[in-house]
Formats: structure tokens, sequence, C-alpha cells
């Protein structure tokens, strides 16, 4: 299965738990249940980050560090920091 497959089966599978989610809310859902959804959902979203990245990496910032181009090498580091800082925010 291609990269594109693989992130589009999970998208899907995303799309479908959200919908889940927003029925059992209509439905007003016992609440652990709809945690256990919504918790579910965040490891979906997890997974599909980590196959875009781990993408992302082999397609771009290898070429972009292996080409010998500071500027290009530069790039691929701060996107890279500003994902990690991304990631990394503590927000209340």
């Amino acid at each position: 299965m291609t990269y594109k497959q693989r992130a589009h089966h999970r998208s899907k599978i995303i799309a479908g738990q959200l919908k889940g989610l927003q029925k059992m809310i209509e439905e007003d859902s016992y609440c652990m249940d709809i945690l256990t959804q919504n918790l579910a959902i965040q490891r979906s979203v997890a997974s599909l980050n980590t196959l875009v990245l781990e993408h992302h990496i082999d397609m771009h910032i290898k070429a972009d560090m292996e080409s010998g181009d500071p500027d290009r090498q530069e790039r691929a580091k701060n996107e890279l920091l500003e994902l990690y800082k991304l990631h990394n925010v503590k927000g209340k």
C-alpha cells in the first residue's frame, strides 16, 4: 500500500470515529464512553501524524540535508524544530 493510500485510509477511519463521537454527544451517551472514543480518535490522529512525518523525512528532509545547499538544510532543520515546538507547547 502506498503512503497516499495509507494516509487516506487512516483519515477515513478518523472521519468515521468523529462521526461516531458526534452521535454519542447528540445521544447524551455515558461520559466515560465519550472520553474513550475521544482518546481513540487522538491515538488515530497521532498515528496519522507519525505516518506523514515519516514520509516527510524520507521524501523532503533527507533530500534537503543531502543537497549540500545550506539554505535548504537550514529550512529543513527549522521545519523540524518548529514541529517539535508546536508538539511540546503546554496549554491550559
